[in-house]
């Protein structure tokens, strides 16, 4: 009888040493979020920048084809976020808290970490280098349209400004505590999407605004439009961080956190829908298909009002960079305290998360061109988590009936997200290709 009182002990260590650990990592240490967190976690994470690209976009699918596609993401990927929301709690008494874990339940141990871990690392990080250097970007043409005489400064230095932003914000340790900064990114994505189509509005249509495709060639036009639809596909991409964020609300057996959380989901749609679809069309609209990729750089005027919505996409895109670079605190933590058994402490958060931001930076700075470089992975790695690798764990876990309606919806979404997965990098390449030709390193 002696020998198992010290086995016992070694298991309440275990489990205190787990407890210790889940209340430390990012994701699970506060569960204490309200249903409106959610909603503008939601709306920071999904309105990217990329809302700015989709005049340009539309330019490239044409009238019909373009209206199309916008509604039909919108939908299928409405219906993704729903699908996530309902399986973060499918197994009584447990929560799948992060994306791996719910490919783990589905498709096992080994084979769902090697499906969904790479898949969600290369959009996690690769949004947080394209914000870096969107965050450069809109910095430097702010400084340029307020003091149009000074000496223009290296795209560079301006992300290394961008960046000393994040050196301090990146330690704040869960999704609860960047709230604020959340809230603030969601009220600004409205806000500059709005000054886009209401300045473009009040332009009137151009004089010889055209809307056939730009292009001359018919390999031209299909081309362009492939990285259309990649355009198109990044700007719905929140799908990545929505059970993180869904661990942040409290759940019991009564009121399930799903509840809260699909309401700050419908609550986030309607605002991207507000944000994307006039900018689109109006954009699209004024300017014809002689847009440029980011519609704040066709209105020139009146430089105070394009200023104030460059500044505006600089906070949002400070928040945007926290919430994605969440998730990826919490895998390299995760990996440093439970596999190669780290104390859990603030040192090493601070470690961590510095040479992530340097890391992130870096790569900013060495590759601006990043935005081709994301069609192409985005393709692969974007169309894949949003729109339809949560209808084939949703296949894989609920079974329905052949040719039921939950099996159609699936089989449709999956394949619509793999027509864009194999679409997009094809236009993506391309235009790494054309970009590459005359770029200069650290220019």
């Amino acid at each position: 009888m002696v020998s198992e009182a010290p086995q016992d002990n070694i298991d309440d260590e275990k489990l205190a040493r787990q407890k210790e650990i889940e209340d430390w990592l990012p994701i699970t240490s506060s569960r204490n979020a309200k249903w409106w967190y959610s909603a503008f976690h939601n709306v920071t994470a999904m309105v990217g920048a990329g809302v700015l690209g989709l005049p340009y976009a539309m330019s490239q699918l044409g009238w019909g084809p373009g209206v199309a596609v916008m509604i039909l993401s919108w939908i299928i990927t409405l219906y993704t976020l729903w699908q996530m929301v309902e399986m973060h709690e499918m197994v009584p008494g447990k929560r799948f808290d992060r994306y791996h874990e719910l490919g783990q339940h589905a498709f096992g141990e080994k084979l769902g970490l090697y499906i969904v871990v790479p898949q969600q690392l290369i959009v996690e990080i690769g949004v947080c280098i394209v914000y870096m250097v969107t965050g450069g970007k809109s910095l430097k043409k702010f400084h340029e349209l307020v003091c149009e005489d000074c000496k223009s400064i290296k795209l560079t230095y301006f992300i290394m400004i961008f960046a000393s932003v994040h050196f301090v914000l990146s330690h704040l340790p869960n999704f609860n505590s960047i709230s604020g900064v959340s809230l603030a990114a969601a009220v600004m994505s409205l806000s500059y999407s709005t000054i886009a189509w209401a300045a473009s509005a009040s332009k009137g249509v151009q004089e010889d605004v055209q809307y056939g495709y730009k292009a001359k060639s018919t390999a031209g036009t299909v081309f362009n439009f492939f990285s259309g639809l990649g355009d198109v596909a990044f700007a719905y991409a929140g799908h990545n961080v929505v059970l993180e964020i869904q661990a942040t609300i409290p759940s019991t057996p009564e009121k399930p956190s799903k509840g809260p959380m699909w309401r700050g989901v419908v609550v986030a749609y309607i605002v991207v829908a507000l944000c994307y679809f006039p900018v689109a069309m109006v954009g699209y609209y004024i300017f014809g298909n002689g847009v440029e990729d980011n519609i704040l750089m066709s209105l020139k005027k009146p430089a105070w009002l394009i200023a104030t919505a460059n500044i505006f996409v600089v906070i949002h895109v400070i928040g945007s960079y926290q919430i994605y670079a969440m998730p990826v605190f919490d895998m390299m933590e995760t990996l440093l305290v439970k596999k190669l058994n780290f104390r859990p402490t603030t040192i090493l958060r601070f470690c961590v998360r510095n040479f992530y931001v340097a890391a992130t930076m870096f790569l900013g700075m060495t590759f601006p061109f990043f935005g081709g470089l994301l069609a192409f992975f985005g393709g692969f790695a974007f169309a894949p988590t949003t729109y339809f690798l949560p209808c084939i764990i949703w296949l894989a876990i609920y079974k329905p009936r052949k040719y039921s309606l939950s099996w159609w919806a699936n089989w449709v979404c999956i394949v619509f997200g793999l027509f864009l997965m194999v679409l997009s990098p094809i236009g993506g390449l391309r235009t790494i290709v054309i970009q590459a030709k005359d770029y200069k390193f650290y220019s």
